[in-house]
C-alpha cells in the first residue's frame, strides 16, 4: 500500500492544492484525489510533475510504502 504525502509537502511549501494544480497543469480534482488518498492508481508522469513543482528529488519525500502485516 502507498501513501502520498502531498498534503505535508504543500504545507511546508506554503502552497495549496489549487496552486499545485496551476503549476503542474493537472486538474484540481486529480490533486485533491491524491491528497485525500481516494485515488487507486498513480500516473508516473503526474507524480514527476508534482515532484518537480514541489522541488522534491527523493521519491520517499512524496511516497510512503506501508507494509500491511496479515
Amino acid at each position: 500500500m502507498f501513501r502520498i504525502k502531498i498534503r505535508e509537502l504543500l504545507a511546508r511549501r506554503g502552497m495549496n492544492q489549487k496552486d499545485l494544480a496551476l503549476v503542474t497543469g493537472l486538474r484540481e480534482a486529480t490533486i485533491s484525489e491524491m491528497v485525500n488518498d481516494t485515488r487507486t492508481s498513480y500516473n508516473k508522469k503526474n507524480l514527476l510533475r508534482i515532484m518537480e513543482a514541489l522541488k522534491v528529488t527523493d521519491i520517499s519525500e512524496i511516497l510512503e510504502v506501508i507494509v500491511i502485516k496479515e
